[in-house]
């Protein structure tokens, strides 16, 4: 792979190289086994069933994705070293939850115990999980800096987005490389809530998924894999594999960024219809306030059409000379519109802007009258 900065080439190498020698020292195979009973065994399906709910934790207080990915790799190590029982589970996964969240967020960003208790609706005091906690590090060593799959997916994704491969850019369909990289963790995130692949290596995880992706966007995906297995120093045959386990975890899963909203107009049946086919005037404001939800729709409606129609036929100078009148720098004209309220519908209170003639649509101000 031809770098097309040697230094660019140089700190990506080195980020790599410190990623593997962390994660060899750290990582551990935890594969969790069918439990033969109910109360005492954690199984497969239990341990994914606390990484989605984790997942929407994260989604709700809106925390970086390295904490997720964090939180879940101190959970598996965690799960890995000690036999727990099911009804720990969400207490041991919100302590390890908690961990990842002042280990990888600002301070400002971290919420409180009582917050997070609250938002997760773990079941859980604020007391057991800070007792959880204690366990949890001591049982890790107090050493939670691990390596984890996403460290590895920004490392090769930037790797091949700073290599001569040529048309890649181009093929990402409009995508600016954060997006990219974005779409490819909602992806892993998805992986690492299925059992089947915990007994892949974050690094291989993160090469498999990426060289999935080259494989749809590059004509020359096999050189740069070859490139990276090289530096990666992982035998061919076990990226297969790798490759075989994400693509069936893919299948069921369709990853979108979240899209700038688009509002769809849907006119009302009796709407009124803008003037000369364009958009109603930024001025135009509803005639009715109704005060009942029960009044008659079919009357209000015609009353806003007949008000709307009015204020159409109005002109700019017509409210200058309102502010005149105001002022009384001006005769009150005849034939001005004016402004009263009628309560129309039976009295229930449904108030209708009206302009009749003869009067000014602001009266004049009048002296004070010495008593």
């Amino acid at each position: 792979m031809k770098f097309t900065l040697p230094l660019e080439s140089r700190k990506l190498s080195s980020l790599l190289e410190r990623a593997v020698s962390r994660e060899a020292k750290l990582w551990k195979v935890y594969v969790p086994k069918k439990p033969t009973n109910q109360d005492t065994d954690i199984s497969p399906e239990k341990r994914d069933e606390a990484v989605r709910w984790l997942r929407d934790v994260h989604s709700q207080l809106k925390l970086y994705p390295e904490t997720l990915c964090l939180a879940i790799g101190i959970l598996d190590r965690f799960l890995s070293a000690i036999k727990a029982r099911p009804k720990y589970l969400r207490c041991i996964a919100i302590s390890c939850f908690f961990l990842a969240v002042k280990t990888s967020e600002e301070d400002e960003r971290i919420p409180s115990l009582k917050e997070l208790v609250s938002s997760s609706k773990c079941g859980c005091s604020p007391s057991e999980i800070l007792r959880m906690e204690r366990i949890v590090l001591d049982k890790l060593n107090w050493d939670l800096h691990s390596a984890t799959a996403l460290d590895f997916l920004y490392i090769f994704h930037a790797m091949v987005l700073s290599c001569k491969s040529g048309r890649l850019n181009m093929a990402l369909s409009g995508l600016n490389p954060s997006q990219h990289v974005a779409l490819l963790t909602q992806q892993l995130f998805h992986c690492l809530a299925h059992s089947a692949l915990l007994p892949v290596c974050g690094s291989l995880l993160s090469l498999g998924l990426i060289t999935l992706e080259l494989e749809k966007l590059c004509p020359d995906w096999l050189a740069l894999t070859v490139d990276l297995l090289h530096k990666l120093q992982i035998d061919s045959s076990q990226l297969i594999g790798c490759r075989e386990l994400v693509a069936r975890c893919l299948s069921t899963h369709t990853a979108s960024l979240p899209p700038n909203t688009v509002y769809i107009c849907h006119p009302l049946p009796n709407a009124p219809e803008p003037r000369d086919g364009g958009v109603l005037p930024a001025w135009h404001v509803s005639p009715a306030l109704t005060a009942h939800s029960d009044l008659n729709t079919t009357h209000t409606r015609s009353c806003k059409s007949s008000a709307k129609r009015k204020v159409e036929h109005m002109e700019v100078d017509e409210y200058f000379d309102g502010i005149k009148r105001l002022y009384n720098e001006e005769s009150p004209q005849e034939g001005a519109p004016t402004c009263t309220a009628e309560t129309v519908g039976g009295g229930q209170g449904l108030l209708v802007i009206q302009q009749n003639a003869g009067s000014s649509p602001c009266p004049p101000l009048q002296p004070v009258r010495e008593t």
